[in-house]
């Protein structure tokens, strides 16, 4: 196939980056475990810290090349870097593009290791200044601006609010004062939303969730231009070691084949149990991009093309309700994590550290709820059953 940017989301899943192996006649891409690789008959000249060429696995491996090359078509960029997890790719994104003194604006609620990194260890070993603020609104990002402003980084839909952030109009304030727009992707997949379509700079995916999709590998990438991408490979790959396995390369690779159809009975799912949970009187909120009760519902209409597979809610209870709810739950598994092939739900006390900048349904706790490819009928009736069990 000459072309294979021109082919649909579906294919390239499983076409993009695949390959008959020369060597075996094999028709998929063989694991190669090796962490050095044949060098040329004359290295004198070699760049030996050069993440584009095949010479140890730190810089870069074969699987690493194959799902680089088409997590980057399904995103629509130029190029692609995959790390060892999601940490690794959001850590890497912020040390390549901070400097000293210089400012970020992200959305005040995110993935805890974000808050960790914007908020504790940037600014207190490099003088980066940090403001979290709610990226769902525009007015406050504006104001948020300052001369020294380098990135604004949003989470669509936020762990573990499901806040929508617009981002398109995000990455038209972004451009005015030459900052970069990085969005945190994970929830939504390359499936069900396209950042760099909207006008984002780069793309972070924690591999680990749903591309992955089977709870058994992990990885992160960011997708985007090819001169952000490199100086990215080189600085937080090369140089601090963020290199993922050759091994978990490889699984993430054979995860994406089903990606589509996993991403939508995900949020086929979710859609059901998010109804089921708004409509029980025992529950106190549920919050779900694809419940008319969001408060961003219309942007992530805009914006989406289905709402993922993650909700979060919460009952009418204290936090022994809230547990005793959690270990009356058979089907479902209490864990962390989201975008795995079983329904897991993790749940979060009022005494969060970040609580201060949790909508006001969530300071009493929450239940961080995704949904697996499970039977949805079979996970509501798991739902009530625990609930009975509480006396709800």
């Amino acid at each position: 196939m000459a072309n294979k940017t021109k082919i649909s989301f579906r294919t390239q899943c499983i076409h993009t980056g695949n390959g008959i192996d020369k060597e075996t006649g094999a028709i998929r891409r063989p694991l190669t475990m090796a962490n050095s690789y044949r060098l040329p008959e004359d290295s004198s000249t070699l760049d030996w810290s050069d993440p584009n060429q095949l010479v140890y696995t730190r810089n870069t491996s074969a699987n690493q090349t194959y799902l680089q090359e088409k997590l980057a078509a399904l995103e629509g960029g130029e190029d692609c870097v995959v790390l060892s997890t999601g940490v690794a790719a959001l850590a890497g994104v912020f040390f390549t593009f901070l400097d000293k003194d210089s400012h970020i604006i992200c959305s005040n609620v995110s993935y805890v290791a974000v808050y960790r990194l914007l908020n504790e260890y940037f600014p207190d070993k490099y003088g980066v200044e940090t403001t979290l603020i709610d990226t769902g609104n525009l007015d406050d990002i504006k104001k948020a601006l300052r001369p020294n402003t380098k990135i604004i980084h949003i989470e669509t839909p936020g762990n573990p609010t499901t806040r929508i952030s617009d981002i398109a109009e995000i990455g038209k304030i972004a451009q005015s004062i030459g900052a970069l727009l990085t969005v945190d992707s994970t929830f939504a997949s390359p499936f069900l939303q396209k950042p760099l379509e909207l006008g984002a700079d780069l793309i972070i995916h924690s591999l680990t969730k749903y591309i992955n999709g089977h709870g058994d590998a992990m990885g992160g990438a960011v997708i985007g231009r090819k001169e952000l991408i490199d100086q990215i490979k080189r600085q937080a790959m090369v140089n601090l070691g963020g290199a993922i396995s050759p091994f978990n390369a490889w699984l993430i690779m054979r995860g994406v084949v089903t990606l589509p159809l996993r991403m939508k009975q995900h949020s086929e799912s979710a859609m059901k149990v998010a109804q089921f949970l708004e409509g029980h009187p025992s529950v106190d909120f549920v919050a779900y991009p694809g419940l008319e009760s969001h408060p961003q519902h219309e942007i992530a209409k805009k914006q989406m093309s289905m709402y993922s597979g993650v909700l979060s809610f919460g009952l009418k209870g204290d936090v022994d309700t809230h547990n005793q709810f959690v270990n009356s739950l058979e089907l479902i598994v209490p864990a962390v994590s989201i975008g795995h092939d079983e329904s897991l739900i993790v749940y979060t006390g009022p005494n969060d550290e970040r609580n201060h900048f949790y909508p006001d349904e969530f300071k009493n706790g929450h239940l961080r709820f995704s949904i697996g490819l499970e039977e949805a009928d079979d996970i509501i009736a798991d739902l009530k059953q625990a609930l009975e069990r509480c006396g709800l």
